[in-house]
């Protein structure tokens, strides 16, 4: 707490040395990847993905609009409406351990959740009323707390659409999706409505019928430094789902590639938010005030080893049932120092879970025992800063810092001695350097501290309680350009070490604490524009992550990928046709510390082309898995009936090659 308070007052002592008549920076606006990002962004790892480059992508699930983001992979291993599964620089990050996910400042990863920590659902998102999305990596900005160790993604929707739209879609395996969309002038501001329905079957020889029915209603005013918005939504999903197959039945002939062996699998879940966003800039100074409140339940049903233990099989239930409240608060000064150009900015933010969930024995949906109960509050406070200098006209420095703390009350229903009271407290200091533009080269250093939680149920266990927040330190070197016409590229070396990892355990169906771990890769991300109406953008991650301190031969992270491209072209507006081919390939990891178990390679190539049929209509083809292979989505190693006594790869299949068309109205 010492440390935390010199920090604090050296930020004062800094905004008390400034000019008393403080210089806004002038405006810069970031609408894409084709935008600059020299003397903006303070690292090479900063990026933002405009609507435009977002309507050009095929997609399979509204999740994949993270894929903007170099480097993330979005997969699924159940289909339907569940959680995706996120894979980046070295992490399996099951539904969201360690990268943080905000939509318009609500944060969506849930501590504690009744299915894994820091799940994140983005099946209520829209794609198209996305108007950014604004990435970072790594644990050097300050106000990021919770989940953003390897990263973190801030989606912003549209307040006010440029004309009202409908859409109509239908594609293979009984798709459909139908979405009305406008914006209309309420008093002062603008009110928006936005409400989709969407079915789904997929490929499975059980159907997953994933239904889903989700909105938005929104009211703004002014821009985005000086005005208001609130914004309700809601969602509805239902669905089946096949699960993991074991691969062994598969090779055999013994089970279908589009298989399952347990019907009764799938889930429902439900949401509702009301969030609120007020900012204000006057002399040289912008405040930032966001809240917000959501209720969210999940009752998913799965079974991953099948009939190993029970003569009823292995099915279980994970119930969450939550109703979260918080804040954020954030001021920034802009003023100089010494002819210097300085910007600080201070923030709180809280965040309380109220949760009830459960792990329950069933077959076919009908609960048999109680495996797990509890009655959950989960509560963080964050305190944070950051400082900006200009030093000299070729180089700069951000020094920030950020304290969190947490404090959980854990009611463990069905076994008492597992109750009581928890809390931690951390801290975590970020520096930033960054040289340039030469030649519109910009070089980084970065370093920082940055954290995960684990989940609170393991922080009052009688057996030996577990960390609450864990840390990670983090250091990377990076490279910005444009020295090349009409190319941007980023080139970055990065290193963490996290003191604990979060593993998902099959068999469970959760994720739980392992050993640390180090991690080190390199990323180049590229975006060419050589013609206004066309672009090429190509990204590369490379990546090794290993377990620390265990014996030689047992290093292996299970399930971190080593190697991710993301490769596109896109065709704009020719002649009233536009077009985007789009590859994705993630390659080969090892599914145990030992290495002995592998999963294969990743190779999809989605295709879409657009006609402008006229002034207001305009009709899309996308193609999903162009190549029609037939590989991993998804893969793990454990062991299940099918596999039993050893250890077996279980894996859920991409989904084949699939057609969809819409009708776009925008008028």
């Amino acid at each position: 707490m010492r440390l935390f308070a010199l920090f604090f007052a050296a930020a004062s002592l800094s905004v008390a040395w400034a000019d008393p008549v403080p210089k806004p920076l002038g405006k810069i606006v970031v609408t894409g990847r084709q935008d600059s990002l020299l003397g903006v962004a303070d690292s090479a790892t900063i990026g933002v993905t405009g609507a435009v480059q977002l309507s050009e992508r095929p997609l399979l699930r509204p999740g994949e609009v993270l894929e903007t983001v170099p480097g993330l992979i979005i997969t699924q291993h159940a289909g339907g409406g569940k959680a995706n599964q996120y894979f980046m620089r070295g992490f399996n990050l099951d539904h969201g351990t360690d990268f943080a996910t905000f939509l318009d400042g609500v944060p969506l990863n849930m501590p504690s959740h009744g299915h894994g920590q820091g799940y994140a659902d983005m099946n209520f998102v829209i794609p198209e009323l996305i108007e950014r999305v604004n990435y970072q990596k790594g644990p050097y900005y300050a106000q990021t707390g919770d989940f953003g160790t390897a990263g973190a993604a801030y989606l912003d929707t549209y307040k006010s659409l440029p004309k009202s739209l409908l859409l109509l879609e239908a594609g293979s395996f009984g798709y459909g999706r139908l979405l009305v969309a406008d914006s209309v002038k309420a008093g002062a501001g603008d009110l928006l409505y936005a409400l989709q329905g969407a079915y789904s079957n997929g490929p499975w020889l059980m159907g997953d019928q994933y239904r889903r029915a989700n909105g938005q209603l929104s009211w703004s005013r002014g821009d985005g430094h000086d005005g208001f918005s609130t914004t309700l939504r809601f969602y509805q999903g239902e669905w089946r789902t096949s699960d993991q197959i074991p691969l062994a039945l598969v090779e055999s002939g013994a089970l279908s590639h589009w298989g399952n062996l347990d019907p009764t699998n799938g889930g429902e879940s439900r949401y509702l938010s009301w969030s609120a966003d007020w900012r204000h800039r006057h002399g040289g100074s912008e405040d930032r005030l966001q809240a917000y409140v959501f209720r969210y339940e999940l009752d998913l049903f799965s079974n991953f080893t099948y009939a190993l233990d029970a003569v009823n099989g292995d099915q279980f239930e994970q119930q969450d049932a939550r109703t979260a409240a918080g804040f954020s608060y954030v001021r920034h000064i802009h003023s100089e120092w010494e002819r210097r150009p300085v910007e600080a900015s201070f923030g709180v933010q809280f965040r309380h879970d109220w949760v009830d969930n459960g792990l329950y024995a069933t077959d076919d949906r009908v609960r048999l025992s109680t495996t797990s109960q509890h009655d959950l509050g989960v509560g963080t406070l964050g305190f944070f800063a950051e400082h900006r200098v200009q030093w000299t006209p070729t180089f700069r420095s951000v020094v920030g810092g950020r304290g969190d703390l947490q404090f959980a009350d854990v009611n463990r229903l069905d076994d008492p001695a597992d109750s009581g009271n928890a809390s931690t407290a951390l801290f975590s200091p970020k520096l930033t350097l960054a040289w340039g533009p030469w030649d519109k080269t910009e070089y980084f250093l970065q370093a920082g501290y940055g954290f995960h939680s684990n989940d609170v149920r393991g922080a009052t266990l009688s057996s030996g309680p577990l960390r609450g927040l864990v840390p990670a330190r983090g250091a990377e070197i990076g490279v910005r350009t444009l020295a090349f016409e009409d190319l941007q590229s980023t080139l970055s070396l990065w290193y963490l070490r996290t003191q604990s990892e979060l593993v998902f355990i099959g068999d469970a169906g959760a994720v739980e604490p392992s050993d640390g771990s180090d991690r080190y890769g390199i990323e180049w991300a590229n975006y060419w524009t050589p013609f206004k109406w066309l672009s090429f953008d190509l990204d590369l991650a490379v990546s090794q992550a290993l377990y620390r301190d265990v014996p030689v031969g047992q290093r292996s992270v299970e399930g971190s990928i080593d190697t991710v491209v993301a490769a596109g072209v896109t065709v704009r507006d020719q002649s009233g046709w536009s077009g985007s081919l789009r590859l994705r390939y993630f390659g080969p990891r090892d599914l145990d510390a030992a290495g002995s178990a592998r999963s294969e390679q990743t190779i999809m190539l989605n295709a879409s082309v657009s006609y402008q049929l006229n002034a207001n209509w305009e009709a899309t083809l996308s193609v999903l898995n162009l190549l029609n292979r037939q590989d991993q989505d998804i893969a793990y190693s454990y062991i299940s009936s099918a596999t039993a006594p050893a250890a077996g790869i279980h894996f859920h299949p991409v989904e084949p090659r699939q057609f969809r068309l819409a009708l776009t109205g925008r008028f």
